[in-house]
């Protein structure tokens, strides 16, 4: 009798470590909260000073001047830095010893080793504020030109222009991952998309 008890708890094995480890992976659900915290932080503002700015200023000029602002932190952070962090993706553009411009797209090599909750909570959070932003500022070019706000529309395709480059950029990374230039249709609109965002400046 007394043997068998032993026995059974011999075939038991527990392993404590393990399971505390696992626990604390589902815990820390966020790995760079500054990062994503400001991920979401310039555009989400810049979407609700184009919505309420005429509360706190009557000055057309002051509410342009803020929301460019915000959108500019928000293209070079999310190009520049919460791509990097939060999923492991980065574009940028080189000029190679001929003088031609070459466009990159990098994705992180990842093991089995680094993916958690954490890193796929990252990625839902960069993935979801990168495209539904660009989709609310379509929304907001329709309602400018359908009530003829024409002053606003400038602002708004700037708004369109600086978010849809880094979702474009992001989305070659998440397919590609390798240094290349945009091919076929896409090609020209793809740059210009990339290369040129000063065209939208030189508009307003």
């Amino acid at each position: 009798m007394k043997q068998a008890l032993v026995d059974d708890t011999e075939d038991v094995s527990l392993d404590f470590g393990a399971e505390e480890e696992e626990r604390a992976l589902r815990t820390a659900k966020i790995r760079h909260p500054l990062a994503t915290f400001f991920h979401l932080f310039f555009r989400v503002s810049a979407i609700i000073t184009y919505l309420f700015c005429d509360w706190f200023s009557k000055s057309f000029v002051t509410c342009f001047v803020m929301i460019i602002t915000l959108l500019s932190c928000d293209f070079w952070s999310v190009k520049n830095v919460t791509g990097r962090l939060l999923v492991g993706l980065r574009w940028w553009n080189q000029i190679d010893e001929d003088g031609k411009s070459h466009w990159v797209f990098e994705a992180k090599k990842t093991s089995l080793q680094n993916k958690s909750t954490a890193t796929e909570a990252e990625a839902r959070i960069f993935w979801l504020g990168l495209i539904i932003c660009p989709l609310i500022w379509t929304g907001f070019f329709f309602s400018t030109l359908f009530s003829l706000k024409l002053k606003w529309l400038a602002l708004v395709i700037a708004g369109i222009s600086l978010q849809a480059a880094n979702l474009y950029g992001y989305i070659r990374c998440k397919v590609g991952g390798e240094e290349g230039t945009p091919s076929s249709a896409s090609s020209f609109l793809g740059q210009q998309f990339l290369q040129r965002p000063d065209i939208i400046f030189g508009m307003l």
